[in-house]
């Protein structure tokens, strides 16, 4: 796989957590911060406001997407000057529940557009997020513009269409659709982000055509004996240049990125496979299962049998 789908699988757990909520002025909701997770809302239609206390509103139409990739509270309103609400979400669950359905409306006014919301949340493993999520900023906008990210907004209409009307087959093809809506959010901001390094962290070293090199050789074969030098030279750096230049961007020497990489890779495995220790260590590039076993237990506490009967 490539680096960004690599990213995504280490870090996910399950499948995400979804619902429709249909909303007639006036209306505001308070989604309360979900730690373990990265939220989102999209609009699927009508409009609405992103509030916060320390900036002015932002106003949001249909087919924006919000990405919350630290699980950060947030509200939204029809309007500024609404009243709150309950939360939506409970601030103590493991994962984000279903909302609530929102206060009555006023009868008055239950006639109005709605604005229909998709919310939910990804959940992610804390002990194997990796560090290109761990960098990227608490809130992602990407707004619905005509003629740009044309696959971005084929996932919207098609998760329109299924959370609208779920039918045979809903139960498989929301989460595959969310699923798809995760990997476009992250491809469109990183594609997004200046190419000359001045966004730091992951969206540089990815933007980076040196550090992406050697990152892509690192995942592509994580068990190779590989040295500073040798990455340097898929990057087209001198040594000292390419380790200077990787640090910085990743937030890792080369070598010790690998070490990290290398026991997320196997974490995963003993998580999502029953292959026996001496095949994850050699795929994680242990010859001895008994140096995998230490290094294991050193980055995660227990040996890999232990954490394997853990996740059970």
């Amino acid at each position: 796989m490539d680096v960004l789908s690599e990213v995504i699988t280490v870090a996910r757990t399950g499948d995400p957590r979804s619902a429709q909520l249909r909303l007639h002025a006036p209306w505001r909701q308070q989604f309360a911060s979900v730690p373990g997770s990265a939220g989102f809302q999209v609009v699927l239609a009508g409009s609405c406001q992103l509030l916060s206390p320390h900036a002015e509103p932002v106003e949001l139409g249909a087919g924006d997407v919000l990405f919350l990739p630290h699980g950060t509270g947030h509200t939204l309103a029809d309007s500024p000057g609404t009243a709150p609400a309950a939360p939506a979400c409970d601030p103590d669950g493991p994962h984000p529940p279903r909302p609530p359905d929102p206060p009555p409306s006023d009868p008055s006014t239950s006639d109005s557009p709605a604005t229909v919301l998709l919310c939910g949340a990804y959940r992610l493993d804390p002990t194997r997020v990796h560090p290109l999520l761990r960098t990227l900023p608490d809130l992602i906008h990407l707004r619905a513009e005509p003629g740009r990210r044309p696959e971005l907004h084929a996932a919207v209409r098609l998760l329109a269409a299924e959370t609208g009307d779920r039918r045979s087959g809903s139960g498989t093809l929301v989460p595959a659709l969310l699923d798809a809506l995760l990997v476009y959010v992250l491809r469109v901001w990183l594609a997004e982000q200046p190419a000359d390094g001045s966004t730091p962290g992951w969206a540089a070293a990815l933007n980076d055509p040196a550090v992406a090199a050697a990152l892509h050789a690192l995942h592509r074969d994580p068990a190779a004996p590989w040295t500073v030098a040798e990455l340097a030279a898929r990057a087209g750096l001198s040594r000292t240049a390419f380790a200077r230049r990787f640090t910085a961007t990743v937030g890792r020497p080369p070598l010790g990125y690998l070490t990290w990489w290398r026991m997320a890779t196997a974490a995963r495995l003993l998580r999502t496979t029953e292959a026996p220790l001496r095949s994850v260590a050699a795929r994680v590039g242990h010859a001895s299962e008994f140096a995998f076993a230490h290094a294991f237990k050193r980055a995660y506490g227990l040996p890999p049998g232990g954490y394997r009967r853990t996740v059970d």
